[in-house]
């Protein structure tokens, strides 16, 4: 095959990879009731998660706002 058209070819499967992933997350968002906030320190209270796990999905939370934020 030729290595170009597979690089295209691998570049529009990340691509749509992507799209799939936030098409998901606004789905989400959509559909989420509710003070997130809240939830998620009760979820810290409870033991339900662990600081550190709370502390990675803060770190992944502030990646998307910086992805989605318009420059």
């Amino acid at each position: 095959m030729n290595p170009l058209y597979q690089m295209m070819r691998n570049n529009a499967s990340a691509m749509n990879g992507a799209g799939n992933i936030v098409q998901r997350f606004m789905q989400f968002r959509n559909s989420f009731q509710g003070n997130a906030q809240q939830q998620v320190q009760q979820m810290l209270s409870s033991g339900r998660v662990t600081q550190q796990q709370y502390n990675q999905a803060v770190q992944q939370a502030q990646q998307f706002a910086d992805m989605f934020k318009q420059r």
